[in-house]
């Protein structure tokens, strides 16, 4: 079952004085070359190396590969790893796994020179941009790169969409006769106290994703996030918003039926609870369509730099995008690959049907929303 990650809003990371305490250890190991002697170190593309086979025999000289929070019940990451070790031999070392984030990038600027600092991250998108800014990755172009939607990587390949979701609807069907299918519906009087978000829209990448939603459903937009927190008003004055937090014991208990979240949360709780009395059913809203992609990133100071662009080559393969997938997160090639053929049909057949493809606000249009929840939504739900 999928649990959502601490991917906090505008968080100044929780965990990063643990990751300080281990800043100090060791030393950047020499950098890695090819037998031609050519640096992966400043490879823009496998070509640069002499190819993927020269890029393997590089990476798997190294033998590691440091990862950083990396859950591996989070978007199928633990089969993710396990194939990638499988299929070449580089131990993965995942650190933090719980870790948001800022706990990333506090990582890479805290271990520069390091051998404990992060080869890869896989980061909100306003850290990706941000980070980008500040020079802190690699330009990389996977072999994959051309088929990734302009709107979802850096026109420089410092970063790229790897995989996301959109904002949905759960619902056990058990206990709510008829589940709702947009922010409309949630607005019905058989829903009362029985519309739930999975934490605080101030802290919550999810919640803050669904008052985000609701701004759209309502004639708002990725500028105007007010129509969100008026909805939210709304809800709350009429009696159906739930304040509880949606946590996968609390749908198992029935205490939040109805669950506005992240569609592969969603989705995994409807396998998760299908053997205990929970028919959890999942719609995303067609009235306020909103997504959201996590990206990846290469340290520019990887103490493995081939394994971390083997990693990328392998994320962004047809076998790291359906693992993905199979963890009912979208994958960013997830068109490209229906077109070939190498999409995991089955596995997509288990997701909430779309209509339209995802836009994504600005950094500007982001914070601006962001400041604006994190001074009314107290008052808005009191």
């Amino acid at each position: 079952m999928n649990v959502p990650r601490n991917r906090a809003i505008g968080a100044t990371g929780v965990l990063a004085a643990a990751a300080l305490t281990l800043s100090a250890c060791g030393s950047t190991p020499a950098a890695s070359t090819t037998a031609n002697d050519k640096s992966a170190a400043t490879a823009t593309s496998a070509a640069d190396l002499g190819g993927m086979d020269a890029l393997v025999a590089a990476a798997k000289k190294e033998g590691t590969l440091n990862a950083i929070a990396l859950p591996r019940d989070w978007a199928n990451y633990g089969a993710v790893i396990d194939g990638f070790t499988k299929k070449y031999g580089i131990k993965v070392q995942d650190e933090n796994p719980t870790g948001a984030s800022q706990d990333e990038i506090t990582a890479v600027t805290s271990r520069k020179g390091q051998s404990n600092a992060p080869d890869v991250l896989d980061l909100g998108s306003q850290f990706a941009l941000s980070g980008a800014q500040q020079g802190l990755f690699a330009p990389y172009k996977v072999a994959s790169y051309d088929q990734i939607p302009a709107a979802q990587k850096d026109s420089n390949a410092d970063w790229y969409n790897d995989y996301g979701g959109y904002i949905s609807i759960g619902c056990d069907a058990r206990r709510v006769r008829e589940c709702p299918k947009t922010f409309a519906d949630l607005t019905k009087p058989e829903y009362r106290g029985q519309v739930s978000l999975n934490g605080d829209p101030t802290k919550s990448g999810a919640a803050f994703g669904a008052v985000y939603a609701a701004s759209m459903a309502n004639g708002g937009s990725y500028v105007e996030i007010q129509p969100g927190l008026d909805f939210f008003a709304k809800l709350k004055r009429i009696g159906n918003f739930n304040p509880a937090f949606a946590t996968p014991t609390s749908i198992e208990k029935g205490q939040t039926p109805i669950t506005i979240d992240w569609d592969y949360l969603n989705v995994g709780y409807s396998d998760a609870f299908k053997n205990k009395g929970v028919d959890w059913q999942v719609n995303v809203p067609t009235d306020g369509l909103y997504a959201q992609y996590y990206s990846q990133a290469i340290n520019a100071n990887a103490p493995h730099p081939a394994a971390a662009r083997l990693w990328e080559e392998y994320l962004y393969s047809n076998d790291g995008q359906n693992l993905f997938l199979k963890g009912y997160a979208r994958p960013v090639l997830m068109d490209a690959m229906e077109v070939n053929g190498s999409l995991d049909a089955v596995a997509a057949g288990k997701l909430p049907a779309v209509s339209g493809s995802p836009a994504f606000p600005t950094e500007d249009q982001l914070a601006t929303a962001k400041k604006t929840v994190a001074e009314k939504w107290a008052q808005t739900v009191s």
